[in-house]
């Protein structure tokens, strides 16, 4: 996979298998209350590893998931003419962090998820087991809760429905 983060080509290899595992799960959670408004509140679309093309470069980022409150994009799917990458920032994203991609997650991506004004990010680290919930405050992130292990997880934005950890990792 590739990206462009701070002017700079970044290339890595397709993700292992936790990885995908975890990013996978996390969307089959999120998919049917928040996109599809069963059993939840609905008002999103979450997509799989969307390209954005965000800021002044732009930058090129592929995050594992990314979501967008429906009224910020409310033609998500567009048509054969519309481009492939998306140039309106989400309210949310998520990156899997992996030994060979967690500084450029925690580093060069975060900031400019925060420079985009990004409001949520989660950070999970499916080899060590846990989930990192930031919000973005008056251009700051803070860390709002670690979870790890098997907890029952109700994070924002999504607190609407609670998350069980366990079944992420494959317990």
């Amino acid at each position: 996979m590739a990206e462009i983060l701070d002017g700079e080509l970044s290339l890595q290899p397709r993700p292992a298998r936790p990885h995908t595992k975890v990013a996978s799960e996390l969307g089959m959670d999120l998919g049917p209350p928040f996109v599809r408004g069963r059993g939840g509140p609905g008002g999103w679309i979450i997509l799989d590893e969307p390209e954005l093309w965000l800021g002044p470069g732009p930058d090129k980022l592929v995050p594992d998931l990314a979501g967008w409150r429906r009224e910020r994009m409310p033609d998500a799917v567009g048509d054969e003419s519309s481009p492939a990458y998306y140039d309106i920032a989400p309210d949310w994203i998520c990156e899997v962090i992996s030994p060979a991609t967690e500084r450029r997650d925690r580093g060069s991506k975060m900031r400019i998820y925060r420079r985009e004004a990004v409001a949520f990010v989660w950070l999970i680290n499916p080899l060590q087991q846990t989930l990192e919930v930031y919000r973005l405050d008056r251009g700051r992130w803070t860390l709002l809760e670690t979870y790890e292990g098997d907890e029952k997880v109700r994070a924002e934005p999504f607190e609407a429905v609670e998350v069980q950890l366990g079944l992420l990792w494959g317990r």
